[in-house]
């Protein structure tokens, strides 16, 4: 499973986020769309926004830190 993680270092969410897939477990790639500009239009391009978090997970795009959409996504 490949699980992209799209965030900046001031957002609670995608520390919350990062704290649940640690606790499960879940590898992951950290991209700082703060610092990374190319990371930061690949981002936008697949989720239409410039908002983070953002997560990958092979493929399947999700927006913002919903436990339920990203617990059915990791199965």
């Amino acid at each position: 499973m490949a699980v992209k993680l799209y965030t900046t270092p001031t957002c609670g969410f995608c520390t919350q986020i990062k704290r649940y897939l640690r606790e499960k477990r879940v590898p992951f790639t950290e991209y700082d769309v703060s610092r990374d500009l190319r990371r930061a239009d690949e981002m936008m391009k697949k989720s239409g926004q410039a908002g983070v978090p953002v997560i990958d997970i092979n493929g399947k795009v999700l927006v913002g830190f919903d436990k339920d959409k990203l617990e059915r996504s990791l199965r």
